[in-house]
């Protein structure tokens, strides 16, 4: 294990420039994740899928998560009495898997709604750029920045998976009672690691304002010295820019997360923070810099107070497994035993489609659902993803 040179020089320099020798957390996993040249997801250091990668996600299951939400996708163009064009905005497209499932899919079954697509791709990393360029050839794709789409002007859908656990987050810790931000700082000789944390005055009142959005009291019963958690502000600074650009339409986030009484729950003392390296996961941000991913759990309450401010209005919050199930994965379980397919391919699809829904994994991910500028008339249309069977 070993962390990338001239990323970790690159940290120490902006430490060493900054007041008080020291940096914030989010500003630190910041520039290990997304410095220009050598973080992680600008580099070619990422390794997603199976074979000695560091994590993977559900589209590299099969075409089948990305089908499913075809099938949502169609269903939006048509409660919205199908606009030409309806705009699919994926942000962190990663390998460009998801986006080449729901073309194919679209496609092949409703010509009309594929017809009818501007499927936009906003992508952060250049080496995941070029490889879903490469990837989506066949089809009529174009990526820009979520700055550059002109306010108020798609209608359609904003949707991600697994792109608000990566972003950025501040961390702090309970001392005497009251809250302290953690930073991040460099060691004073090669006897000390390279980069230590110390503990400081909150760096923004954004901090306490986000926990009284969420309505967490950390002065109440329950919360003792040595807590530790995360708060993300870049979440509330990305939904504000996606509700800005909507003029009609949803925006739909699939992650792993939790409601803010869960998150911010005093037995969970020690947040969320989580390294992937090679398929193993540790809390330790710094070893491996620039080498591994960071990420944190999804207050999926904050997002839904702050859709709330930006004129979003949630429609849904569901289970993946459930959100999934309702699509129709439940049917194409059933369809297998059906298929003549040699046994071990069954049994691989069958565990695919299983891992998909699994409580204990993909299928706890949350799925919230947000809409803006729908008639009363749309609104009260359900979604087919979030209608759970009685």
């Amino acid at each position: 294990m070993t962390s990338n040179p001239a990323l970790c020089n690159a940290i120490a320099y902006h430490i060493s420039t900054s007041p008080q020798r020291r940096i914030t957390f989010a500003e630190f996993m910041d520039l290990a994740l997304y410095h220009p040249e050598h973080g992680y997801y600008s580099s070619h250091a990422v390794k997603i899928g199976f074979q000695g990668s560091d994590f993977f996600t559900s589209p590299h299951l099969g075409a089948d998560f990305g089908e499913l939400l075809a099938e949502q996708f169609w269903q939006m163009w048509d409660i919205l009495a199908r606009p030409v064009p309806f705009s699919l905005v994926e942000m962190g497209a990663g390998q460009g898997l998801l986006a080449m499932h729901i073309l194919n899919y679209s496609g092949l079954h409703y010509p009309d709604f594929f017809a009818a697509l501007d499927y936009v791709i906003v992508e952060k990393s250049p080496g995941f750029q070029q490889e879903q360029q490469q990837r989506l050839q066949d089809f009529s794709v174009r990526w820009c920045s979520l700055e550059d789409i002109p306010t108020d002007s798609i209608t359609g859908c904003f949707f991600s998976n697994e792109l608000v656990d990566a972003l950025p987050v501040h961390q702090f810790i309970l001392t005497d009672g009251k809250m302290h931000e953690v930073y991040v700082t460099t060691g004073k000789d090669d006897s000390e690691p390279l980069f230590l944390e110390v503990t400081g005055e909150l760096s923004t009142p954004e901090l306490q304002k986000y926990l009284d959005l969420v309505e967490i009291d950390l002065t109440a019963r329950g919360y003792e010295d040595g807590y530790r958690s995360e708060i993300n502000l870049a979440a509330g600074e990305w939904l504000s820019i996606v509700a800005d650009r909507l003029h009609r339409g949803y925006v739909l986030t699939i992650d792993y997360g939790y409601p803010a009484d869960r998150y911010y729950n005093p037995r969970r003392s020690q947040g969320s923070l989580q390294c992937y390296y090679n398929h193993r996961h540790h809390d330790n941000p710094y070893i491996n810099v620039g080498m591994q991913d960071i990420t944190a759990h999804v207050d999926f309450t904050a997002l839904e107070r702050w859709g709330d401010r930006f004129k979003l209005e949630k429609i849904g919050f569901i289970q993946q497994g459930l959100f999934l199930m309702a699509l129709g994965l439940g049917e194409r379980l059933s369809a297998i035993s059906h298929q003549e397919l040699p046994l071990s391919q069954l049994l691989q699809r069958r565990e695919a489609l299983h891992q998909l829904i699994d409580p204990t994994e993909l299928g706890n991910f949350g799925v919230l659902i947000q809409s803006k500028g729908l008639q009363q008339t749309e609104i009260t249309q359900p979604l087919k993803g979030l209608t759970v069977p009685g």
